[in-house]
């Protein structure tokens, strides 16, 4: 259970990061009142998921979902570049994440 609110933590950084992006700079008030909710939903379950995961592992992960993930939509929807370099490196982040869950017990 703790590694399914950890994914849904990091879920919710991606959106507290396009968020952030939206606000511009916290004049839309629409986006500055989702990233606020993203943030708190992403801080909470993080914190939830703590109770039971190492802390280097979970933030690792926290971190990894919520960078690759706003990358990818970056390029998906923003209009980011997608070089092959832009994209490995995405996949190597990837990869270390499923890295840490592979090597985390249970």
């Amino acid at each position: 259970m703790a590694w399914l609110l950890l994914v849904l933590a990091g879920v919710f950084e991606i959106g507290m990061a396009l968020s952030l992006k939206a606000s511009e700079g916290f004049t839309n008030a629409r986006a500055s009142v989702a990233f606020g909710v993203f943030a708190v939903l992403s801080f909470g379950l993080l914190a939830t998921a703590l109770r039971d995961l190492p802390v280097g592992t979970a933030y690792a992960v926290w971190t990894g979902i919520g960078a690759a993930g706003t990358a990818l939509l970056g390029v998906a929807l923003l209009g980011e570049s997608a070089t092959p370099l832009r994209l490995t490196s995405i996949a190597l982040i990837v990869a270390g994440v499923v890295g840490l869950r592979v090597a985390s017990p249970a």
